[in-house]
């Protein structure tokens, strides 16, 4: 389950699972978001191949905008998942306090 939503502060905050069921949700959300430049993991628990997918054409979108994607609060097993698919040099990324 995927919980998406607009922070108060500008952020797309995610929670739960971003994987291939839930990818068509947080595309469309993240589509409807003018600018979402920085998302907040610190409640999301796992991302899939295809949950990087979406955020590849999020980063694609931002960067053709002048922009990009900042991904923070992201916990030690999604953060090695993003090193080992060698997306840690696609997105600045910002581990969580442990």
């Amino acid at each position: 389950m995927l919980e998406i939503e607009a922070g108060d502060d500008g952020r797309v905050i995610l929670k739960g699972r971003l994987d291939t069921a839930q990818c068509a949700k947080a595309q469309s959300f993240l589509d409807s978001q003018e600018n979402p430049g920085v998302l907040d993991f610190a409640n999301l628990d796992y991302i899939s191949s295809a949950g990087l997918g979406v955020l590849l054409i999020v980063q694609k979108r931002a960067m053709k905008a002048g922009g990009g994607l900042t991904i923070i609060n992201v916990n030690n097993h999604i953060h090695d998942i993003f090193r080992f698919s060698g997306f840690d040099m696609i997105f600045k990324i910002e581990r969580a306090d442990t």
